[in-house]
This record gives structure tokens, sequence and C-alpha cells, in this order.
């Protein structure tokens, strides 16, 4: 495959990759923190009811694991496509 080839596929398979991860992101901050939130609140983690704690606190530990797996998911994608470092 040519060289700006690979670099096209490479980048569209990367923003599929972001795509997916945003959407993952929305709905756990604006889905559960607001769309959701009346039904998420009939169940309750740490003494809170959770659509409050998606709220305040449980999208941004689903950003976090979001960025390791795209870090992940990233590196095996530069290796697939000999963009690696090594």
């Amino acid at each position: 495959m040519e060289h700006k080839d690979l670099a096209k596929a490479y980048w569209k398979k990367n923003l599929t990759y972001v795509g997916i991860l945003l959407f993952i992101w929305f709905m756990a901050s604006f889905g559960a923190g607001v769309l959701f939130v009346d039904y998420l609140d009939q169940f309750m983690i740490g003494g809170f009811p959770l659509g409050f704690w998606f709220a305040q606190q449980g999208s941004m530990y689903v950003f976090v694991v979001i960025i390791a797996i795209y870090m992940v998911v990233m590196n095996k994608l530069d290796k697939e496509f000999g963009f690696d470092e090594e």
C-alpha cells in the first residue's frame, strides 16, 4: 500500500476510535448525569443516588479509563500500520 493510502487508512481508524470513545464519554457524563438521571437515581452507590454520583464523579472516572483505553488502542494501531517508535 502506498504511504498516502496507508496514512488515510490510519487516520480513518483513528477517527473511528475517537468517535466511539467520545460517544461513551458523552453517555457517561451527559447521558448518565442529565438524561437518565431519574432512572439512575433509583440505585445507590456510596450512599448517593447513582445519577448524582455520575454527574459529580463518575464521568471523571470514565474519562480516565477512556484515556487508558485510547493509549492501548493507539499503540496497537501504530504497530499495525508501522508507525510505532520501536
